[in-house]
């Protein structure tokens, strides 16, 4: 979709870091907030709020322009990313490359500025983070389950900001509970988006959790959603979290199934999938509410 109020130069850089559609960037910030409202120093400051959210921007950012580095050739012959701009010419690879660099710059200037007493922790997780960041496009080519590697990827969205409210990582159940939710909920819903590619995938030799899964994809999602959401649930419980939380919790558990529906008879509808991924994603905001109530009043 082109924005016609915006120029017809810069809508395509819009378009290689996804920020013409928010959802994608809205729901990596998603976990962050359950971390920062599930720590035993929450509420956390207005300060350490907005690092994250900028930091989260500029690393999912630099994430899409990786992707799409690694996949211009095969987005070219793929119905739902022949549009991308690289794929169709739109950018070129190496005015790419500079802005991913950029990006990263911004993400490691972000993470210096963090609280002192959390630096060198905070980096340590950064730097661990980047590979599997950057390798991630390639998964699919060598790994039948290349969700899981992102999944593993959006758990340091629940490390890094935890480790910057407490200057440590020592385990506790809230904050194996965030990162175990966050892990499965992220491979549920990006096992739903790659339902979308499956016949043009299967076509060019490429795996997938969706097409792994055969017949059982739909279950496994569910599945997932209903681990994910009692993940959170325990964390929450865990760490005292007040009685607002949990008529939300219910109502957003029990929504997640009901997006399953009609998943399983979609056939090769991209606008299903689309619309799915878009629930998720409010729904994890959902929860984040939930949380934040759950801290600030009655907590």
């Amino acid at each position: 979709m082109r924005d016609r109020f915006l120029p017809a130069g810069l809508q395509p850089w819009l378009e290689l870091v996804r920020w013409h559609k928010p959802t994608g960037r809205l729901i990596l910030l998603i976990p962050a907030g359950w971390a920062l409202w599930l720590t035993p120093t929450a509420p956390p400051s207005l300060a350490l709020i907005s690092q994250i959210v900028i930091g989260g921007l500029a690393v999912s950012a630099a994430g899409c322009i990786a992707n799409d580095l690694w996949d211009r050739r095969i987005d070219a012959q793929v119905e739902r990313t022949v549009q991308r701009p690289l794929a169709r010419g739109a950018i070129r690879p190496a005015a790419a490359v500079w802005l991913l660099l950029v990006l990263l710059v911004v993400s490691l200037v972000v993470v210096l500025s963090l609280p002192r007493n959390s630096l060198w922790l905070c980096f340590s997780l950064a730097v661990l983070a980047l590979p599997p960041i950057l390798l991630y496009p390639s998964a699919k080519r060598w790994f039948a389950y290349p969700q899981l590697v992102l999944a593993f990827c959006w758990g340091f969205a629940v490390l890094i900001p935890w480790a910057a409210t407490g200057a440590t990582l020592t385990l506790s159940g809230p904050l194996i509970g965030c990162w175990l939710a966050t892990v499965i909920w992220t491979f549920g819903f990006d096992t739903v988006y790659a339902m979308a590619d499956r016949r043009d995938d299967a076509a060019l030799g490429l795996r997938s959790s969706a097409l792994s899964l055969g017949s059982s994809v739909v279950p496994a999602v569910r599945l997932s959603y209903a681990l994910s959401c009692g993940a959170l649930g325990a964390a929450a419980g865990l760490s005292g979290i007040g009685p607002l939380f949990w008529p939300i919790w219910g109502i957003a558990s029990a929504l997640m199934q009901l997006s399953c529906r009609g998943l399983a008879k979609a056939g090769e509808s991209i606008p299903i999938y689309g619309t799915h991924f878009g629930q998720q994603a409010q729904l994890g905001a959902l929860l984040l509410i939930g949380l934040i109530l759950g801290q600030t009043v009655g907590g």
